[in-house]
Protein backbone atom coordinates (compact mmCIF):
# COMPACT_ATOMS: atom_id res chain seq x y z
CA UNK A 1 0.00 0.00 0.00
CA UNK A 2 1.01 2.95 -0.96
CA UNK A 3 0.71 6.29 1.62
CA UNK A 4 -0.52 9.77 0.91
CA UNK A 5 -0.90 12.71 2.78
CA UNK A 6 -3.74 15.76 2.35
CA UNK A 7 -2.97 19.09 0.58
CA UNK A 8 0.59 18.62 -1.44
CA UNK A 9 3.15 16.90 0.20
CA UNK A 10 4.95 14.62 -1.16
CA UNK A 11 4.33 10.92 -1.27
CA UNK A 12 6.00 8.39 0.69
CA UNK A 13 6.71 5.13 -0.36
CA UNK A 14 6.01 3.45 -4.64
CA UNK A 15 4.91 7.02 -5.79
CA UNK A 16 7.52 9.40 -4.38
CA UNK A 17 7.05 12.76 -5.86
CA UNK A 18 3.05 12.44 -6.21
CA UNK A 19 0.70 14.40 -4.86
CA UNK A 20 -2.74 14.58 -3.93
CA UNK A 21 -4.41 17.72 -5.04
CA UNK A 22 -7.48 18.96 -2.92
CA UNK A 23 -8.76 21.64 -5.20
CA UNK A 24 -8.43 21.92 -8.78
CA UNK A 25 -11.13 22.29 -11.64
CA UNK A 26 -13.66 19.66 -11.84
CA UNK A 27 -13.21 17.31 -15.05
CA UNK A 28 -14.76 14.27 -15.79
CA UNK A 29 -13.19 10.47 -16.13
CA UNK A 30 -14.75 10.12 -19.38
CA UNK A 31 -13.48 13.31 -20.81
CA UNK A 32 -10.39 12.49 -19.35
CA UNK A 33 -10.16 9.12 -20.99
CA UNK A 34 -10.60 10.57 -24.17
CA UNK A 35 -8.10 13.15 -24.07
CA UNK A 36 -5.96 9.87 -22.57
CA UNK A 37 -6.84 8.14 -25.93
CA UNK A 38 -5.12 10.95 -28.28
CA UNK A 39 -2.03 11.76 -25.88
CA UNK A 40 -1.15 8.00 -25.97
CA UNK A 41 -2.26 7.24 -29.86
CA UNK A 42 1.42 8.33 -31.34
CA UNK A 43 3.59 6.04 -29.04
CA UNK A 44 1.40 3.39 -29.20
CA UNK A 45 0.80 3.13 -33.46
CA UNK A 46 -1.27 -0.61 -32.99
CA UNK A 47 -3.87 1.39 -30.74
CA UNK A 48 -7.48 1.09 -32.13
CA UNK A 49 -10.74 2.56 -30.96
CA UNK A 50 -13.94 0.53 -31.86
CA UNK A 51 -17.25 2.41 -31.34
CA UNK A 52 -20.79 0.77 -30.77
CA UNK A 53 -22.29 4.98 -31.27
CA UNK A 54 -21.23 6.36 -28.49
CA UNK A 55 -18.39 8.34 -29.06
CA UNK A 56 -19.51 11.48 -28.20
CA UNK A 57 -20.99 10.48 -24.74
CA UNK A 58 -17.55 8.44 -24.13
CA UNK A 59 -15.38 10.86 -25.53
CA UNK A 60 -14.12 8.78 -28.05
CA UNK A 61 -14.79 10.97 -30.65
CA UNK A 62 -11.84 13.20 -29.39
CA UNK A 63 -9.46 10.25 -30.98
CA UNK A 64 -11.63 10.08 -33.81
CA UNK A 65 -11.10 13.78 -34.88
CA UNK A 66 -7.69 13.55 -34.15
CA UNK A 67 -6.82 9.43 -35.49
CA UNK A 68 -10.39 8.65 -38.26
CA UNK A 69 -8.50 6.11 -39.85
CA UNK A 70 -7.70 4.05 -36.03
CA UNK A 71 -11.25 4.95 -35.05
CA UNK A 72 -14.12 1.92 -36.42
CA UNK A 73 -17.60 2.81 -35.81
CA UNK A 74 -19.86 -0.75 -35.41
CA UNK A 75 -23.62 1.01 -34.70
CA UNK A 76 -25.15 0.11 -31.78
CA UNK A 77 -23.83 -3.83 -31.60
CA UNK A 78 -21.99 -3.76 -28.41
CA UNK A 79 -21.29 -7.97 -28.92
CA UNK A 80 -20.28 -7.41 -31.93
CA UNK A 81 -17.77 -4.56 -31.13
CA UNK A 82 -15.98 -6.89 -28.70
CA UNK A 83 -16.15 -9.83 -31.07
CA UNK A 84 -13.95 -7.91 -33.45
CA UNK A 85 -12.12 -6.38 -31.16
CA UNK A 86 -10.99 -10.04 -30.35
CA UNK A 87 -9.98 -10.90 -33.68
CA UNK A 88 -8.00 -7.43 -33.87
CA UNK A 89 -6.31 -8.15 -30.83
CA UNK A 90 -5.29 -11.92 -32.04
CA UNK A 91 -3.73 -10.11 -35.46
CA UNK A 92 -1.44 -7.99 -32.94
CA UNK A 93 -3.22 -4.54 -32.28
CA UNK A 94 -4.60 -3.39 -29.06
CA UNK A 95 -8.09 -2.33 -29.47
CA UNK A 96 -10.04 -0.24 -27.03
CA UNK A 97 -13.80 -0.61 -26.95
CA UNK A 98 -15.48 2.22 -25.04
CA UNK A 99 -19.12 1.51 -24.23
CA UNK A 100 -22.11 2.45 -21.98
CA UNK A 101 -21.10 -0.15 -18.53
CA UNK A 102 -24.37 -1.54 -18.33
CA UNK A 103 -24.42 -2.41 -21.98
CA UNK A 104 -20.35 -3.61 -22.08
CA UNK A 105 -21.02 -6.01 -19.04
CA UNK A 106 -24.02 -7.16 -20.08
CA UNK A 107 -24.69 -7.49 -23.62
CA UNK A 108 -21.55 -8.49 -24.10
CA UNK A 109 -20.33 -10.50 -21.38
CA UNK A 110 -19.96 -14.11 -23.27
CA UNK A 111 -18.16 -11.82 -26.18
CA UNK A 112 -15.64 -10.83 -23.19
CA UNK A 113 -15.80 -14.25 -21.12
CA UNK A 114 -14.98 -16.65 -24.70
CA UNK A 115 -13.31 -14.48 -26.58
CA UNK A 116 -11.43 -12.04 -24.77
CA UNK A 117 -10.75 -13.53 -21.25
CA UNK A 118 -10.49 -16.98 -21.78
CA UNK A 119 -7.97 -16.30 -25.01
CA UNK A 120 -6.06 -13.78 -22.35
CA UNK A 121 -6.05 -11.01 -25.26
CA UNK A 122 -4.82 -7.65 -24.88
CA UNK A 123 -8.01 -6.57 -25.75
CA UNK A 124 -8.79 -2.78 -23.32
CA UNK A 125 -12.89 -2.20 -22.01
CA UNK A 126 -13.48 1.55 -21.16
CA UNK A 127 -17.04 0.99 -18.99
CA UNK A 128 -18.10 4.86 -19.38
CA UNK A 129 -21.04 5.60 -17.18
CA UNK A 130 -20.25 3.25 -14.86
CA UNK A 131 -22.15 2.74 -11.48
CA UNK A 132 -24.82 5.77 -10.29
CA UNK A 133 -23.60 8.62 -12.37
CA UNK A 134 -26.54 8.55 -15.45
CA UNK A 135 -29.40 9.10 -13.39
CA UNK A 136 -30.86 11.57 -15.54
CA UNK A 137 -29.88 9.42 -18.19
CA UNK A 138 -32.56 6.73 -17.29
CA UNK A 139 -33.07 3.99 -15.15
CA UNK A 140 -31.87 1.30 -17.30
CA UNK A 141 -28.50 3.02 -17.74
CA UNK A 142 -27.26 2.85 -14.41
CA UNK A 143 -24.44 0.14 -14.06
CA UNK A 144 -24.08 -0.80 -10.76
CA UNK A 145 -23.28 -4.88 -11.52
CA UNK A 146 -20.55 -4.60 -13.84
CA UNK A 147 -17.66 -4.98 -11.35
CA UNK A 148 -19.14 -8.49 -10.12
CA UNK A 149 -19.32 -9.26 -13.80
CA UNK A 150 -15.90 -8.49 -14.65
CA UNK A 151 -13.62 -9.36 -11.45
CA UNK A 152 -15.47 -12.72 -12.00
CA UNK A 153 -13.14 -13.51 -15.15
CA UNK A 154 -9.94 -15.26 -14.88
CA UNK A 155 -7.24 -12.60 -16.46
CA UNK A 156 -9.67 -10.06 -16.36
CA UNK A 157 -7.63 -6.93 -14.56
CA UNK A 158 -9.87 -4.27 -13.18
CA UNK A 159 -8.88 -0.98 -12.67
CA UNK A 160 -11.59 1.94 -10.71
CA UNK A 161 -10.12 5.85 -11.22
CA UNK A 162 -10.93 7.89 -8.52
CA UNK A 163 -10.51 11.21 -10.84
CA UNK A 164 -8.88 12.82 -14.34
CA UNK A 165 -5.32 12.41 -13.40
CA UNK A 166 -5.53 8.74 -11.96
CA UNK A 167 -7.89 7.97 -15.02
CA UNK A 168 -5.13 9.39 -18.02
CA UNK A 169 -2.80 7.16 -15.90
CA UNK A 170 -4.72 4.07 -15.67
CA UNK A 171 -5.75 4.55 -19.77
CA UNK A 172 -1.96 4.07 -20.67
CA UNK A 173 -1.21 1.65 -17.87
CA UNK A 174 -3.80 -0.67 -19.41
CA UNK A 175 -1.94 -0.29 -22.65
CA UNK A 176 1.32 -1.71 -20.57
CA UNK A 177 -0.31 -4.79 -19.15
CA UNK A 178 -0.40 -7.87 -21.69
CA UNK A 179 -4.28 -8.96 -21.09
CA UNK A 180 -7.92 -7.50 -20.79
CA UNK A 181 -8.63 -4.77 -18.76
CA UNK A 182 -12.10 -3.54 -17.99
CA UNK A 183 -11.25 0.37 -16.92
CA UNK A 184 -14.07 1.81 -15.26
CA UNK A 185 -15.11 5.59 -15.70
CA UNK A 186 -17.94 8.27 -14.85
CA UNK A 187 -19.53 10.26 -16.23
CA UNK A 188 -20.31 13.14 -13.86
CA UNK A 189 -17.18 15.69 -13.42
CA UNK A 190 -14.87 14.90 -10.24
CA UNK A 191 -12.51 17.36 -8.23
CA UNK A 192 -8.98 16.50 -8.63
CA UNK A 193 -7.39 13.91 -6.18
CA UNK A 194 -3.64 12.73 -7.68
CA UNK A 195 -1.27 14.93 -8.93
CA UNK A 196 -0.04 14.50 -12.65
CA UNK A 197 2.96 12.44 -11.61
CA UNK A 198 0.39 9.68 -9.71
CA UNK A 199 1.64 6.41 -11.14
CA UNK A 200 -0.65 3.51 -9.97
CA UNK A 201 0.27 0.35 -9.75
CA UNK A 202 -2.18 -3.05 -10.02
CA UNK A 203 -2.80 -3.99 -6.91
CA UNK A 204 -1.85 -1.52 -4.83
CA UNK A 205 -4.08 0.77 -2.78
CA UNK A 206 -3.25 4.59 -2.16
CA UNK A 207 -3.70 5.32 1.70
CA UNK A 208 -5.20 9.12 1.61
CA UNK A 209 -5.93 9.70 5.43
CA UNK A 210 -4.11 7.99 7.97
CA UNK A 211 -6.11 6.63 11.23
CA UNK A 212 -7.01 3.71 13.80
CA UNK A 213 -10.66 3.98 15.03
CA UNK A 214 -11.48 2.54 12.03
CA UNK A 215 -10.74 1.91 7.70
CA UNK A 216 -12.79 3.21 4.96
CA UNK A 217 -12.02 1.08 1.73
CA UNK A 218 -13.49 2.87 -1.14
CA UNK A 219 -13.17 2.10 -4.71
CA UNK A 220 -13.28 4.94 -7.62
CA UNK A 221 -15.46 8.29 -7.02
CA UNK A 222 -15.92 7.16 -3.67
CA UNK A 223 -12.54 8.62 -2.49
CA UNK A 224 -14.36 11.84 -2.23
CA UNK A 225 -17.16 11.24 -0.37
CA UNK A 226 -15.29 8.78 2.04
CA UNK A 227 -12.87 11.79 2.71
CA UNK A 228 -15.60 14.24 3.28
CA UNK A 229 -17.11 11.72 5.93
CA UNK A 230 -13.64 11.13 7.74
CA UNK A 231 -13.45 14.79 8.21
CA UNK A 232 -16.83 14.82 9.67
CA UNK A 233 -16.08 12.30 12.18
CA UNK A 234 -12.63 13.98 12.92
CA UNK A 235 -14.36 16.70 14.90
CA UNK A 236 -16.13 13.66 17.46
CA UNK A 237 -12.63 12.48 17.58
CA UNK A 238 -13.09 9.17 15.52
CA UNK A 239 -9.91 8.82 13.43
CA UNK A 240 -11.02 7.11 10.21
CA UNK A 241 -8.28 5.83 7.60
CA UNK A 242 -8.94 6.13 4.49
CA UNK A 243 -7.90 3.51 1.78
CA UNK A 244 -8.76 3.89 -2.01
CA UNK A 245 -8.10 1.02 -4.43
CA UNK A 246 -7.84 2.11 -8.19
CA UNK A 247 -7.09 -1.51 -8.63
CA UNK A 248 -9.69 -4.11 -7.56
CA UNK A 249 -8.24 -6.65 -9.19
CA UNK A 250 -5.59 -7.73 -8.20
CA UNK A 251 -6.72 -6.19 -4.71
CA UNK A 252 -4.12 -4.77 -2.49
CA UNK A 253 -4.63 -7.58 0.09
CA UNK A 254 -1.73 -6.50 2.56
CA UNK A 255 -3.36 -2.78 2.60
CA UNK A 256 -7.09 -4.87 3.83
CA UNK A 257 -5.47 -7.06 6.35
CA UNK A 258 -3.42 -3.95 7.61
CA UNK A 259 -7.03 -2.28 8.10
CA UNK A 260 -8.16 -5.05 10.14
CA UNK A 261 -5.55 -5.87 12.40
CA UNK A 262 -4.59 -2.37 12.68
CA UNK A 263 -8.26 -0.73 13.05
CA UNK A 264 -10.21 -3.84 13.32
CA UNK A 265 -13.23 -2.27 12.11
CA UNK A 266 -13.88 -2.05 8.21
CA UNK A 267 -16.33 -0.60 5.99
CA UNK A 268 -16.42 -0.38 2.53
CA UNK A 269 -18.12 2.07 0.30
CA UNK A 270 -18.57 1.32 -3.46
CA UNK A 271 -20.31 3.00 -6.40
CA UNK A 272 -22.15 -0.14 -7.02
CA UNK A 273 -24.18 -3.13 -5.72
CA UNK A 274 -23.33 -4.49 -2.47
CA UNK A 275 -23.69 -7.55 -4.17
CA UNK A 276 -20.16 -9.13 -5.90
CA UNK A 277 -18.13 -6.03 -6.22
CA UNK A 278 -15.35 -4.46 -4.40
CA UNK A 279 -16.85 -4.92 -0.71
CA UNK A 280 -17.00 -8.35 -1.21
CA UNK A 281 -13.54 -8.77 -2.77
CA UNK A 282 -12.46 -7.25 0.28
CA UNK A 283 -14.82 -9.25 2.66
CA UNK A 284 -13.21 -12.48 0.83
CA UNK A 285 -9.50 -11.17 1.60
CA UNK A 286 -11.16 -10.54 5.51
CA UNK A 287 -12.96 -14.29 5.63
CA UNK A 288 -9.83 -15.66 4.83
CA UNK A 289 -6.96 -14.53 6.83
CA UNK A 290 -8.07 -11.66 8.83
CA UNK A 291 -11.91 -11.57 10.31
CA UNK A 292 -12.82 -8.31 11.75
CA UNK A 293 -16.18 -6.39 12.25
CA UNK A 294 -16.96 -5.37 9.05
CA UNK A 295 -19.76 -4.10 6.72
CA UNK A 296 -20.35 -3.07 2.74
CA UNK A 297 -22.17 -0.12 2.27
CA UNK A 298 -23.36 -0.02 -1.80
CA UNK A 299 -26.38 -0.21 -3.43
CA UNK A 300 -28.88 -2.42 -2.10
CA UNK A 301 -30.35 -5.11 -4.48
CA UNK A 302 -32.57 -3.03 -6.39
CA UNK A 303 -32.66 -1.50 -10.17
CA UNK A 304 -31.78 2.28 -9.51
CA UNK A 305 -34.48 4.71 -10.64
CA UNK A 306 -34.10 7.70 -12.68
CA UNK A 307 -33.30 11.18 -11.15
CA UNK A 308 -30.45 13.55 -9.66
CA UNK A 309 -27.53 12.09 -8.86
CA UNK A 310 -26.88 13.57 -5.53
CA UNK A 311 -30.20 12.87 -4.29
CA UNK A 312 -30.17 8.97 -5.63
CA UNK A 313 -26.48 8.38 -3.32
CA UNK A 314 -28.00 9.96 -0.45
CA UNK A 315 -31.37 7.96 -0.64
CA UNK A 316 -28.67 5.01 -0.43
CA UNK A 317 -26.61 6.37 2.12
CA UNK A 318 -24.00 6.78 0.16
CA UNK A 319 -22.98 10.73 0.79
CA UNK A 320 -20.33 11.70 2.78
CA UNK A 321 -23.67 12.43 5.83
CA UNK A 322 -24.60 8.73 4.75
CA UNK A 323 -20.87 6.99 5.17
CA UNK A 324 -20.17 8.70 8.62
CA UNK A 325 -23.52 7.64 10.17
CA UNK A 326 -22.29 4.01 8.94
CA UNK A 327 -18.98 4.37 10.28
CA UNK A 328 -20.43 5.24 13.49
CA UNK A 329 -23.12 2.40 13.62
CA UNK A 330 -20.39 0.09 13.43
CA UNK A 331 -17.78 1.65 16.14
CA UNK A 332 -20.97 1.24 18.24
CA UNK A 333 -21.99 -1.90 17.38
CA UNK A 334 -17.98 -3.32 17.84
CA UNK A 335 -18.72 -1.66 21.54
CA UNK A 336 -22.29 -3.02 22.49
Amino acid sequence: MAWEGAGRRAVRGRYAGASIVKAAAMISPRSAFGMALVELADANPRMLVIDPDVCTSTQTALFRSSHPSRFIEVGIAEANAVGIAAGLAACGFVPWVSAFAVFLATRSCDQIRVSVAHADLPVKLNGSYGGLPTGRGGATHSAIEDIAIMRSMPNMTVLTPADASETRAMTALSLRLPGPVYLRTVRCELPALFGESHRPVPGVAVCLRPGTDLAILTEGMMAFKALAAAEALAEEGIRARVIHFGSVKPIDRAAILAASRECGVVLTVENHSRIGGFGSAVCEVLAEEAPCRASILGFPDVFLESGDDDAIFGKHGLDAAGIAAACRELLGARTR
